[in-house]
């Protein structure tokens, strides 16, 4: 029910972090993944996770530029022998600026690739999966989809819009064999955080309203990216689901 063994995946923003994490996850669950990245770290990531089971592929690409974008899916699909069976919309990025000090053009990258992007490429991805008639796409939101945060106004807006975004095409495709759902990870100990991790006041007041005790690791996220991959979460559509160590319920 959970082996991914033949699927075809593509997961963004997978070089490090929680990319990588759910990369892995997929990888070691059968499925052949691209991993589609800006970073040079992508060709080593993926002959890490490659070295053993399915193929792994590196694309490159810069998701804040949309001819860029289109280019890297395509070869990316190409890749893949031109079926896609599992998007992961994980490229994402923060500006942890007051709004009164963040200009315009950085909310305005903010909103490009993690809103922007992520609609392109479910546009792109579903082209392929409404001829095939099934396929998994699974959205990156955020704690700050269902709160506002501090210093986050592109952020929160951007995850807000994630979670619409998810909903609005579950409605859509659900009836055509594809679930559109979204991860929503609680505070994890990734590189994104690190100025989070080191704010002397903020870091432990998050970390006290954690039930778990912990902030999350990359391997936290492997089994709800599995679980929404699989043929098991086939009933599950629209679905936003924190992965937070009890954050939200505290």
């Amino acid at each position: 029910m959970f082996d991914l063994t033949g699927k075809k995946a593509i997961v963004t923003g997978a070089s490090r972090g929680l990319g990588r994490g759910m990369a892995a996850g997929l990888h070691q669950a059968g499925a052949e993944v691209v991993i589609l990245d800006i970073s040079d770290e992508a060709e080593a990531t993926a002959s890490e996770l490659g070295a053993s089971g399915p193929s792994v592929y590196a694309v490159k690409g810069n998701l804040g530029d949309k001819t860029e974008r289109e280019r890297a899916f395509q070869e990316a699909l190409e890749r893949l022998g031109g079926r896609v069976d599992i998007l992961i919309n994980n490229a994402g990025v923060h500006d942890r600026r007051a709004c009164m000090d963040l200009p315009l053009e950085a909310w305005e990258l903010v909103m490009e690739i993690n809103i922007n992007a992520a609609y392109h490429l479910c546009k792109l991805t579903g082209e392929v999966m409404l001829e095939q008639r099934r396929g998994k796409i699974i959205n990156m939101a955020s704690m700050l989809s269902f709160i506002g945060g501090f210093n986050a106004t592109a952020y929160a807006a951007s995850k807000g819009a994630i979670a619409q975004l998810t909903k609005s095409l579950s409605n859509e495709w659900a009836g055509k064999g594809i679930q559109v759902n979204a991860i929503a990870p609680g505070y994890m100990d990734t590189s994104m955080n690190k100025d989070l991790h080191a704010d002397a006041v903020r870091y432990p007041q998050v970390t006290a309203r954690i039930p778990a005790g912990r902030w999350g690791t990359p391997e936290d996220l492997q089994g709800i990216a599995v679980f929404l991959a699989s043929e098991a979460s086939s009933y599950i559509t629209g679905a936003i689901i924190p992965v937070d160590g009890g954050y939200l319920v505290r």
